[in-house]
């Protein structure tokens, strides 16, 4: 890329929640649902002394997609680190329910899912776990019917019960900039010793976490520059490709063999783990 179409370009990851959803659907189309206006916040974090955010971190907007109907749903990370409450998650997983549904009644209702998340709301423990699980059966009804796509596009990127609603999605998208991983570095540190996850080596977390490498072993369909008109082309060329032979999920089979390739008992390196997942998943 030349300099000056470097200096045109605009970042995605600078626009905020609201910002790359406008960003994202067809111009003049934006309808944003249950917005800050509508005062729907998490009933919990107030009774721990925690300041809410009017739409509890989660922005629903309705509009088209190459002009097909589309719902997106932005993960705000700057709210309790994106993190997944009662109220977030059910935005979530209502709007995908409500996607599936107009396609049962023959409106080809298409989803995109930007995450920018830690997973699960601490403060609100179980109540967002549950509501973590139904965004995960959300996805699965409506893929059967339109590719549901996930980006994550960072800083915070994308772990815990989210890491998993994004594997579950039909296509995934990510930045050189975006991590995704089921636990975070410091939970793997806590759990494992430093020697197997030091999680101030910036650059060991990002070469085997970092989109880049997500890419190389297949876990990542298509890794982007951080540039909002190129995120909102991939997204279009997701939807027109249709939905994939077989989802990431259906692939257990193929996802078990390349597991079974990897030696526990040796300290394993990036270049070792893209040479094993890029050999691909069977169903």
């Amino acid at each position: 890329m030349d300099m000056q179409a470097l200096l045109e370009r605009q970042s995605f990851i600078e626009l905020d929640a609201r910002g790359r959803a406008k960003k994202l659907v067809d111009e003049g189309t934006f309808n944003e649902l249950l917005g800050p206006f509508e005062r729907v916040s998490s009933p919990w974090l107030k009774r721990q002394g925690i300041v809410t955010q009017a739409d509890d971190g989660m922005v629903v907007a309705k509009g088209t997609i190459d002009g097909q109907p589309a719902v997106v749903l932005a993960i705000d990370g700057g709210f309790q680190g994106g993190s997944m409450g009662e109220v977030s998650a059910a935005k979530i997983a209502g709007s995908l329910d409500l996607a599936a549904d107009d396609n049962r009644r023959g409106i080809p209702t298409r989803a995109v899912i930007l995450f920018e998340t830690g997973g699960v709301r601490l403060q609100e423990a179980n109540l967002g776990l549950a509501g973590i699980a139904e965004i995960h059966a959300g996805i699965v009804d409506l893929r059967r019917y339109q590719p549901v796509i996930g980006i994550t596009a960072g800083p915070i990127g994308c772990y815990g019960g989210m890491s998993i609603a994004a594997g579950l999605c039909s296509y995934l998208i990510g930045t050189r900039e975006a991590r995704l991983g089921l636990n975070g570095p410091a939970v793997i540190e806590q759990e494992a010793g430093i020697a197997e996850f030091d999680s101030r080596d910036r650059a060991m977390i990002w070469s085997f976490t970092g989109c880049e490498q997500r890419h190389r072993t297949g876990l990542l369909d298509v890794y982007t520059a951080d540039d909002a008109d190129a995120i909102r082309t991939a997204i279009i060329d997701c939807f027109r490709a249709g939905r994939p032979d077989a989802c990431r999920s259906e692939r257990v089979v193929g996802f078990l063999q390349r597991l079974s390739e990897v030696d526990p008992r040796v300290q394993a390196t990036p270049e070792q783990a893209a040479a094993i997942f890029s050999r691909g998943f069977a169903s």
